[in-house]
């Protein structure tokens, strides 16, 4: 776990959130741009880590695009833990 906490950038995982947030906050939930995402979090995590550190190297690249993957599962776990689960919402209605 520790060879994988060396990659993590919190400043690239945070405004990667925040936009992936504002992404889905302003697409209708069917809208076939959310699949994508993950995707575009880990690229855009790539060119913020090149930016952040000047220059371009695979561990850089590496370390951006793992970041970027990491604000998606935050964010998953943010909605799953913070907003209101689909499971509480099914057991009030089944009563």
């Amino acid at each position: 776990m520790e060879f994988l906490q060396s990659y993590f950038n919190l400043l690239i995982v945070g405004c990667c959130v925040v936009i992936g947030y504002v992404w889905t906050t302003f697409t209708p939930e069917n809208d076939l741009s959310r699949r994508y995402i993950p995707v575009v979090m880990a690229v855009l995590g790539t060119i913020l880590a090149c930016i952040d550190a000047r220059g371009v190297s695979l561990e850089i690249i590496l370390s951006g695009s793992v970041s970027g993957l990491a604000s998606t599962g935050c964010y998953e776990a943010f909605k799953q833990l913070i907003l209101k689960p689909k499971w509480i919402e099914d057991k009030a209605e089944e009563r």
